[in-house]
């Protein structure tokens, strides 16, 4: 028995290894098909949420019908929807030909919603993708239509929420209305990205706000010092860099430091203000966050909804579609994906359990 168990654990160490090489090398290959290729492109997925919807109303409607009755409303619905492509067809050849003789002015088209997603991590890397989706829009859109984008992130990198909000002020430009949805978070960067619309919409316990600038570094010159280690760095130009890792840090690289936090802080705050000029960016700009019922007392929001309540009132007047740009993964991208969201997980839990303490819970 002994024999078995340990020859068990002989297979799965070598199965382990195999499983290894075989994702580094498939790693290698795929890195050198991009290069010679240049790359994967991507493509857009369109799905028109209206019929969705309608699918969606039928399916209850019959479900919760006595089962007697269910046939025979299914044939009626079918007749009625038959009926009113007909009608629809028949109705815009007329407008057109109208149209063509002069005797109306061009039929004003329908209301278009395009409906976006982002969800932001620490680098925004989802920016990439939403360039590609709002530039495809951008061709087809116009004033009367709307473009709504799903937002949740927590913030991340200043340059990279900066590139993000820029795309979105693309829209702004191009004079087409602009609302953002938040139904979990848009914090420090991910609000720098929602105060750029028209009109944002929020959870009631959405978290907004965090309008603030942070950065914090572990420093560890005194355990090389402890082991006689030392660490040399070389500069051309006086503040190249202000603190380091491994050196000794000065109070003057200190102080220039937190000037260059404070210069960030100050372009936050103006951005915010210049988009959202209703708010006391003053009282609001101080890092912290609020509740989405408390966000919408303070300006920051300009109404208290989820997304899913208001995309269903659009799609009763108007004609929405999901746009997402997707590229189709590899075998080594997507166990590189499942591995790194394994990952995550797993610190996250450990997270958690470090920090319950001092975490809110409801």
């Amino acid at each position: 028995m002994e024999f078995l168990t340990e020859y068990g654990l002989f297979l799965a160490k070598v199965a382990t290894v195999v499983i290894a090489i075989g994702i580094i090398v498939s790693m290698i290959v795929g890195a050198s098909q991009r290069n010679k290729q240049g790359g994967d492109k991507g493509h857009l997925e369109i799905t028109p949420l209206n019929q969705q919807f309608d699918d969606m109303s039928e399916a209850m409607l019959i479900a919760t019908m006595d089962e007697a009755l269910q046939q025979s409303e299914e044939k009626k619905l079918h007749k009625a929807k038959k009926k009113q492509a007909k009608l629809d067809k028949k109705q815009n050849k007329a407008e057109s030909k109208k149209v063509d003789k002069g005797e109306i002015e061009e039929v004003k088209a329908k209301s278009r919603v395009f409906v976006l997603s982002f969800n932001g991590n620490i680098s925004a890397s989802a920016t990439s993708h939403l360039r590609e989706e709002i530039t495809a829009i951008l061709t087809q859109a116009t004033s009367n239509d709307e473009i709504l984008i799903k937002l949740e992130s927590p913030g991340g990198m200043v340059h990279s929420y900066g590139l993000a909000s820029s795309q979105l002020d693309r829209i702004r430009k191009a004079q087409i209305p602009l609302t953002v949805c938040v139904d979990k978070v848009a914090a420090s960067g991910g609000y720098m990205m929602a105060c750029v619309a028209d009109k944002i919409l929020a959870a009631p316990f959405a978290i907004i706000g965090s309008i603030g600038v942070v950065a914090q570094m572990p420093n560890f010159n005194k355990v090389l010092k402890k082991h006689d280690v030392d660490y040399e760095i070389l500069t051309a130009g006086k503040y190249k860099r202000t603190l380091t890792m491994f050196g000794e840090n000065t109070t003057k690289g200190r102080k220039k430091f937190v000037e260059e936090l404070e210069d960030v802080h100050e372009l936050f705050k103006t951005h915010v203000s210049s988009r959202r000029p209703q708010v006391d960016i003053d009282s609001i700009a101080t890092g912290e966050t609020w509740y989405g019922s408390q966000a919408l007392g303070m300006a920051l929001i300009d109404d208290v909804q989820t997304s899913d309540e208001y995309l269903v009132s659009r799609i009763k007047e108007a004609d929405v579609y999901e746009i997402a740009y997707v590229h189709k993964k590899k075998l080594h991208e997507r166990l590189g994906i499942a591995a790194e969201e394994s990952a995550d997980r797993l610190l996250l839990k450990w997270w958690a359990r470090l920090t319950q303490d001092s975490n809110k819970h409801i």
